[in-house]
């Protein structure tokens, strides 16, 4: 067998993604998780953790300043962006075809009954759970399921949707709209700011 694969699967020849991991501390005793891609054999068991301790040595997750960027190029830790977020909506890029917001959602309360009617959406769950509903008509939520960590949630325009914050923790996640739908640099840092916010908008319609 060649040798990649060896250490690749072998529990007592652990594999190595990147240099600067200290050989003498193998990762299930560095971290203390109760798991490791060496016991699997997987790399897809390998938690993200283990793979970001490379660029938290080399200053690669600095934390980036939470603000819309435009259309300017931007690459950031989307993950640790949301987590980082406070404010129920965000905007952090806002762009001719589509624009990404953050939001976090208080244990309990929920993003709003909503509908886009020229906006697809893409939701993606970066910490905590939450109950999906959508529908036809905003009394006729028909489709339900429940959503964590990493689940992603695509809505359809023109539906009725929610999402409700079931967890003990605040519900974060990263939000894309398709075409943009808030103004750019969108900052709401409540949900009744939101609200208030968008009134205020349909009322100068």
């Amino acid at each position: 067998m060649h040798a990649f694969s060896q250490s690749f699967v072998n529990p007592q020849q652990p594999y190595y993604p990147w240099n600067t991991w200290p050989p003498a501390a193998p990762y299930p005793q560095y971290y203390g998780y109760p798991y490791s891609f060496y016991s699997t054999g997987s790399r897809a068991a390998y938690p993200s953790h283990a793979l970001n301790y490379a660029h938290m040595r080399s200053g690669l997750r600095s934390e980036t300043e939470i603000k819309d960027y435009g259309k300017k190029p931007l690459v950031l830790d989307i993950k640790r962006a949301a987590i980082q977020n406070d404010t129920y909506r965000t905007a952090i890029w806002t762009g001719k075809y589509f624009q990404v917001t953050l939001m976090s959602i208080p244990v309990g309360d929920d993003i709003g009954l909503e509908v886009h009617p020229g906006t697809d959406q893409f939701i993606r769950i970066e910490e905590g759970q939450g109950l999906v509903e959508m529908g036809d008509a905003k009394d006729k939520l028909d489709f339900r399921a429940n959503a964590g960590e990493g689940y992603a949630i695509m809505i359809p325009a023109g539906k009725w949707h929610n999402v409700t914050n079931t967890g003990n923790i605040p519900l974060k996640l990263y939000v894309i709209y398709a075409p943009p739908e808030h103004p750019f640099g969108t900052v709401h840092r409540t949900k009744a700011e939101a609200m208030a916010s968008e009134h205020a908008s349909q009322s100068m319609k």
